[in-house]
């Protein structure tokens, strides 16, 4: 069982994945103004890798950024390949 958690503090973000109660991974962003963010940074722990987790926290900033009318900047490397990838996340790209 996963969960994510979403932490903003307005200036600086994150989205934090559970497995089975254990930490596993974060995406982290920094805002870009009011109506967008940069995502920086996703990375899952070795011992979780290879069930999508990474993947998942991509999916959750890009459903955050649907569900609250803002864009994104996907700078992280893993993030913008999954946003080249998931035709259906472009609508939020900046």
């Amino acid at each position: 069982m996963t969960e994510i958690k979403h932490l903003n503090n307005e200036k600086t973000g994150a989205f934090e994945i559970y497995y089975d109660g254990q930490k596993a991974g974060e995406m982290t962003y920094t805002w870009a103004g009011k109506d967008k963010f940069i995502i920086d940074h996703t990375a899952v722990d070795k011992a979780f890798g290879g069930k999508g987790l990474a993947k998942d926290l991509v999916f959750a900033g890009a459903n955050y950024a649907r569900e609250n009318d803002k864009k994104v900047i996907p700078l992280c490397t893993y993030a913008k390949a999954t946003f080249d990838k998931y035709n259906e996340l472009k609508v939020v790209l900046f």
